[in-house]
């Protein structure tokens, strides 16, 4: 049931909720373009992994193929990301 309540939210708030997701990517990457290799690198991979979720999310819901493949590769990458700032993958 929560992650019915869950969907529901997200169809009613859906244009804010993909609107917050791109502002995040647009701040994280431009974090990095900015700061170059002093960029608070697991700061930027978690950041960017949440707003590839919520994107991804959204895009499932609006079964949106293309978008939802794209996000959900952005999640997968992040995650490798986030394993490589912490130093758990070399």
């Amino acid at each position: 049931m929560p992650l019915t309540q869950a969907n529901r939210f997200v169809l009613r708030n859906i244009k804010h909720v993909e609107m917050t997701g791109v502002l995040m990517r647009i701040f994280s990457f431009s974090l990095v373009s900015w700061m170059g290799p002093a960029s608070p690198f697991m700061f930027v991979w978690t950041f960017n992994t949440i707003d590839a979720v919520m994107l991804s999310w959204c895009a499932l819901l609006k079964k949106d193929a293309a978008y939802t493949t794209l996000n959900i590769f952005w999640v997968m990458v992040g995650l490798v990301g986030i394993l490589r700032a912490g130093g758990w993958l070399h």
